[in-house]
């Protein structure tokens, strides 16, 4: 089995055009098999064939050579035997002896057993990225092949790999080009962590598949005629969507999988002739198309004239099909391709040697920027990385007519910043096609960009929460950092002054400060300093709080203490102690199953696919398995998370939140009360419904048992007359 393996993957090598050095691979099997020698995976088979089946994902699906093969074969020779990084340079050469130490030093944290807190394990990554891209390559795929064989972890285990791979991995596939790859990656964590839902989309897929690659028959005859008579050579296929980009279609459109019409789409490769360019001929192309279907005027994507970011090119085009189906067709030439399937990364520089100033060279410029500045909390640094993952872009122009790529969502002030830090700090406004528009004006693909400045104009704390990119908050997170350095550093000449000038403060300085931070309940001396450096504190009436007189009004409760009646207490979740027998949650270890939190963040209730997360108090919280911080405490505190499913009892009702729109006619409202209350027998809590133009929109909170209960209701009041929509949503 081993040899076959290793037969498979030089098959694989000698179908490349890269110079072949089986002697060296050989070489590197050999000593990594001997390394890994009776060593069996949790699913029993023989571990060199993990490293064996990474090789093979990067010659065949990455397009990388031999180094890189040679790495991933020896991959995990240094973490799990005691041979060094040193034996390894001693043998395979000092290039290889890096990459091996670089996917050494980010196997442990956020890519490992170890729960990460703290953010060392993300800068490892980075770095790498901008040292050698193949590591982060290598772990791509070290990771596809273990997402491939995930059916052999535990239950926990699985949420933790699944939801780090969603977080991560799929994001970073993307931006590296690997297109496939990032929607395999998709796919199985979606597959691990709804197993059910995406085993019902699967089979609907199943089930319909033949009769599209039938239609797909009948609309590609005309264009294939078409393309051979004007002379070129060109493969021409079907693409079906995969399971998680439907359920996402699904998600967004709030729909059925009967109402999702876009499932296949149409991929033409094709040889350019030398005498004209790439660009011209997929427009001619193109043109051939619309002469046989009609295109739709607004799903027209012109990769070409300015390539994504990750350095994709196509052109794609959606047509009407005979059977009045809309059908997207991709256009692209053998070179677009290549880059599509491989990634621009698998091409770039450590093949040619030189520096294109490519979207990508600039992304890693980005990167390079946030490790000089990384922020000490992991979570935060780990969602500073993810917002440089962006999937999608849009192109806008400076004054002078410069095209830049800004990532869909981005701002007028995430514009700023990204041109220059100071340019964002002093922004006051912006210019967009000649118009004046505010700073959280979101940038649309085609714009033309001014800024407006002020040297009167500093950052807010506020302006957090207009930007996106990771550049601008970046730059705000280390102004306001700079700023409070300052504010503390006059506050600590303030507090000083004021103790000194006061003799028995003076002379009871520890003690002074120590009464000090207990009076304004702050634990630090930094805390004190800037709060006084910012004017928040004032140093009136110090002795008194330092010294107060023991008189008679000091033994009432309160009288003479800061007052902190104004101070709201946040919200807490309510904590479920259910009786003996009644538990609404069953968890993995029935120890912890006695007390737990549902998440206000995502309202779980049965039927909700949901995990348990212990925090470092002991207490349980739970989590729908998609809510996005559940996916944050999956990438980076795997160990704490509990399998959890729901008790088949009724013992709890939950507070849902359901959003409904429709037209506003007599009576229509009437009937959705009626259906909730007289129909389904379930008691509500609140309702708010306003109307503008003939359109009503209202909000409900009621009581429900479970998942199906609130499916069933829906159902029920989509078929209402003149109700549109109707969804379940989380309010906070």
């Amino acid at each position: 089995m081993i040899q076959r393996e290793f037969e498979a993957l030089l098959d694989d090598y000698a179908h490349t055009l890269h110079r072949q050095k089986v002697e060296l691979i050989t070489h590197a099997f050999n000593f990594s098999n001997k390394a890994h020698y009776g060593v069996r995976r949790l699913s029993g088979e023989p571990y060199i064939m993990h490293p064996l089946a990474v090789a093979r994902i990067c010659v065949k699906e990455i397009g990388l050579g031999s180094t890189s093969i040679c790495s991933a074969l020896l991959h995990d020779v240094v973490e799990d035997t005691d041979y060094t990084v040193e034996d390894i340079a001693g043998l395979f050469g000092d290039k290889i002896a890096q990459i091996v130490d670089g996917l050494t030093k980010i196997s442990g944290g956020v890519f490992g057993d170890q729960a990460s807190e703290q953010a060392e394990n993300f800068r490892k990554l980075l770095l790498t990225i901008s040292e050698d891209i193949r590591v982060v390559l290598i772990k791509i795929a070290d990771r596809l092949h273990n997402m491939r064989t995930l059916g052999s972890q535990p239950k926990d285990k699985q949420y933790k790999i699944a939801g780090e791979t969603q977080y991560i991995y799929a994001p970073l596939a993307h931006r590296l080009g690997l297109f496939p790859i990032k929607t395999e990656l998709e796919d199985l964590s979606f597959k691990y962590e709804h197993p059910e839902t995406w085993q019902e989309i699967h089979d609907k897929l199943e089930a319909i598949k033949a009769s599209k690659l039938e239609s797909y028959e009948v609309f590609s005859k005309p264009i294939r005629e078409r393309l051979e008579n004007m002379g070129y050579t060109f493969t021409m296929r079907a693409r079906i969507k995969s399971v998680y980009s439907i359920w996402k279609k699904m998600m967004r459109q709030q729909c059925a999988f009967e109402d999702v019409y876009d499932i296949m789409a149409v991929r033409i490769v094709f040889t350019p002739n030398e005498s004209m360019s790439e660009k011209d001929q997929c427009w001619m192309i193109y043109s051939a198309i619309t002469e046989i279907y009609r295109p739709h005027p607004e799903r027209i994507r012109d990769w070409i004239s300015t390539p994504k970011a990750n350095g994709y090119e196509a052109l794609h085009v959606t047509v009407m099909g005979k059977n009045g189906e809309w059908v997207e067709v991709q256009i692209r030439t053998d070179r677009m391709n290549e880059i599509a399937e491989h990634g621009y990364a698998a091409h770039w520089k450590y093949k040619t040697g030189e520096s294109d100033d490519s979207e990508l060279d600039k992304w890693l410029q980005e990167i390079k920027e946030i490790l000089a500045h990384p922020d000490k909390d992991a979570m935060e640094f780990l969602g500073t990385f993810k917002l440089n993952l962006f999937a999608q872009e849009v192109f806008v122009f400076t004054p002078k007519g410069e095209i830049k790529t800004m990532p869909l969502g981005a701002t007028a002030l995430d514009f700023a910043f990204m041109l220059h830090s100071e340019l964002g700090e002093h922004c006051i406004g912006a210019k967009v096609n000649h118009n004046l528009v505010p700073l959280s004006y979101q940038l649309k693909g085609g714009d033309q960009i001014e800024i407006l400045t002020s040297n009167s104009q500093h950052p807010q704390k506020e302006w957090l929460k207009l930007v996106t990119t990771a550049k601008a908050r970046n730059c705000l997170n280390q102004y306001f950092k700079r700023e409070e350095r300052k504010y503390m550093k006059h506050g600590e000449r303030l507090v000083e002054d004021a103790i000194n000038m006061d003799k028995e403060l003076a002379e009871n300085h520890d003690l002074s400060l120590a009464r000090l931070l207990k009076y304004y309940n702050l634990e630090t001396p930094a805390e004190l300093y800037t709060e006084v450096g910012q004017g928040a504190i004032r140093l009136t009436n110090i002795h008194e709080i330092v010294f107060p007189k023991r008189g008679f009004l000091s033994y009432i409760p309160f009288i003479g203490k800061k007052d902190n009646t104004d101070v709201t207490e946040p919200q807490k979740p309510e904590i479920v102690k259910p009786k003996k027998g009644a538990h609404a949650i069953v968890l993995t270890d029935e120890n912890l199953g006695k007390e737990y939190l549902l998440s206000n963040c995502c309202h779980p209730i049965p039927g909700d696919e949901v995990l348990g997360f212990l925090d470092e108090k002991g207490q349980m919280h739970i989590h729908k398995v998609d809510c996005p911080e559940a996916n944050l405490l999956k990438t980076s505190y795997g160990k704490r998370l509990y399998s959890a499913t729901w008790n088949t009892h009724r013992v709890q009702s939950f507070v849902e939140t359901i959003e409904l729109k429709g037209i506003d006619k007599f009576g229509v409202f009437i009937h959705v009360l009626q259906t909730i209350t007289t129909d389904f027998h379930i008691n509500m809590r609140a309702i708010h419904v306003s109307s503008d133009d003939g359109i009503f929109k209202g909000t409900m909170e009621i009581y429900v048992y479970d998942k199906s209960e609130l499916e069933d209701l829906l159902k029920a009041i989509r078929k209402i007359e003149n109700i549109k929509e109707v969804k379940r949503v989380n309010i906070d």
